[in-house]
């Protein structure tokens, strides 16, 4: 196994996202990796009438990036070990196209991302975005569904 610098991890501010925070912290700790947080934004994509295709709308609530920032921020204040170098990244776009550009961009040596564990109709309509990163990733995708083998989510916060 190649040495292991630096670590992705999408968020999506869902339980089972912050809880690959929480294992990608300690993985982080183990090799003494850097840890990049990225979070995307999907643009709201409205079908207008057919002769002019669609349109992308800038979402209505400009503050969204600085909200997503802050929340990043602290997610990184509250699970992180203070020790361990962060960078938080916010996107807009397809999330696993961003994060996916986003290893190359960074030299990423590995992604750890949660599956959500759809299964059946819901799968088949939504797919998954951990699927299409493992799929196109530039590097080695861990994934992670719940509960985690071996991992026990202690109430341990990291607040400086």
């Amino acid at each position: 196994m190649g040495i292991i610098n630096k670590i992705l991890v999408p968020i999506d501010f869902s339980d089972y996202s912050k809880n690959a925070l929480k294992y990608a912290a300690q993985f982080a700790k183990h090799f003494n990796a850097k840890m990049y947080l990225i979070y995307v934004i999907e643009p709201v994509i409205y079908p207008t009438d057919f002769s002019m295709g669609q349109i992308v709308l800038p979402s209505i609530d400009s503050n969204l990036q600085t909200r997503a920032e802050e929340e990043l921020k602290n997610l990184a204040k509250n699970f992180i070990d203070p020790s361990i170098s962060v960078e938080t990244i916010i996107k807009t776009g397809k999330p696993f196209v961003e994060i996916n550009e986003t290893a190359k961009e960074k030299d990423i040596d590995l992604i750890i991302i949660a599956t959500h564990g759809h299964t059946g109709v819901e799968h088949l309509l939504f797919g998954s975005t951990a699927e299409k990163v493992v799929r196109k990733a530039p590097c080695p995708v861990l994934t992670l569904r719940e509960p985690i083998k071996g991992f026990k989510f202690e109430k341990e916060n990291y607040v400086h």
